[in-house]
């Protein structure tokens, strides 16, 4: 296949996407149609470096707003080929990655083809690596190294939301906490010292910790504290010397990332702590204009994103962002991931409508049905 009919039904255009497997390193079979794609559309300016593709309107409107979504998926377990079937009353696409989030990538290439004249500049990111290390992450290697294509005054990203908004998203700390001890015989146990019983006393701080829940910018977010994986010890008959707990804080976005690392020195004080991993939170900058505006589109509640996002990226750069998209994003990774089609329609029916000029009559969301003839716009 050299290109994708990015005109053909959502569910269908969303198939076509998840049945090219692209777990989180393999996008390239996958960037390469999306790219070819892309540059069948002659109102679009085509870029690709590496895996991530950018294509932009160049209208010289006032404007501009980038729209992105990751093209990459965890491992596929079991669940390709795609398919479509009735889950819980709703007609759905089932399938790895059709929830997180190649609906939402579906929704973009279609409306990168169909929306030629939009009251906005517009600025379409598909990219790689979404779903690991954070070094690897190809919208921040865009951002490094072409800054001028991530360049927007609004951007939405496509995760799953069920196709309602969440603003900003929390931040992520991840720690190892290290306790010393000595080794001995355990049958001389009373000739060491046990790290591993020493670690009780993180635990417990890990226990009693004030997960708050914040109100920011009118969206209350929830922090939290876990202990996510712990090792120590070296053999049976050994008193361990060393144990290390793996902490994961996740903070809402009134704190910035310096914050949030002293306040967890100072709750594990007394401890070695060794950081590996930080992902800033974003406010959700739901009161600026063209959220507001892009809300009052969609309609529905705005809520919290629970969960790191790159609209952190984005508010990294000064560029407010919202996090909306088909699909439940409790299903995101799990093995009967499944995506609504009424989410891709909403979705796509609200972004159109929102960048479409108020005196321009608005395209169709979708192509005609085989037996009736296209309109001119879709030939």
């Amino acid at each position: 296949m050299d290109a994708l009919d990015l005109t053909q039904p959502l569910p269908d255009l969303l198939q076509a996407l998840v049945d090219v497997e692209s777990v989180s390193g393999n996008e390239a079979a996958l960037a390469t149609l999306v790219a070819a794609s892309l540059q069948c559309q002659p109102h679009l300016e085509v870029t690709r470096l590496g895996n991530v593709v950018v294509a932009r309107t160049r209208l010289g409107r006032a404007h501009r707003v980038a729209v992105a979504g990751h093209l990459d998926t965890v491992p596929v377990a079991g669940n390709l080929p795609s398919s479509r079937a009735m889950v819980g009353g709703q007609d759905s696409v089932l399938g790895r990655g059709r929830c997180d989030m190649k609906g939402g990538v579906a929704v973009a290439l279609q409306l990168a083809a169909t929306l030629r004249e939009p009251q906005h500049d517009l600025t379409w990111i598909f990219y790689d690596n979404e779903e690991v290390d954070a070094s690897l992450n190809g919208l921040g290697q865009l951002a490094a190294e072409r800054p001028d294509l991530v360049t927007a005054d609004f951007a939405i990203l496509m995760e799953p939301t069920s196709a309602l908004v969440e603003g900003g998203c929390q931040g992520s700390l991840r720690f190892w906490v290290t306790t010393t001890g000595q080794a001995a015989h355990s049958a001389r146990a009373w000739s060491g010292h046990n790290a591993i019983h020493d670690m009780r006393v993180v635990l417990e701080r890990i226990e009693s910790f004030d997960a708050r829940q914040v109100e920011v910018d009118g969206l209350t977010y929830r922090e939290g504290l876990n202990a996510v994986q712990i090792r120590g010890g070296v053999a049976g008959n050994v008193i361990p010397d060393q144990c290390s707990v793996h902490v994961n804080y996740r903070f809402a976005p009134d704190k910035t990332l310096t914050q949030a690392e002293q306040l967890m020195r100072e709750t594990f004080d007394g401890f070695a702590i060794d950081v590996v991993d930080r992902s800033a939170a974003a406010r959700p900058g739901l009161h600026l204009p063209m959220a507001r505006s892009f809300l009052a589109a969609l309609g529905g509640v705005p809520g919290p994103k629970y969960g790191w996002t790159d609209v952190a990226r984005f508010s990294e750069l000064g560029i407010p962002a919202v996090n909306c998209g088909p699909a439940d994003p409790n299903l995101a990774h799990t093995d009967d991931e499944h995506c609504p089609v009424a989410d891709l329609d909403t979705c796509a029916s609200a972004l159109r409508r929102w960048l479409q000029p108020p005196d321009h009559p608005a395209e169709p969301d979708q192509p005609a049905e085989p037996d009736q003839p296209a309109d001119e716009e879709k030939a």
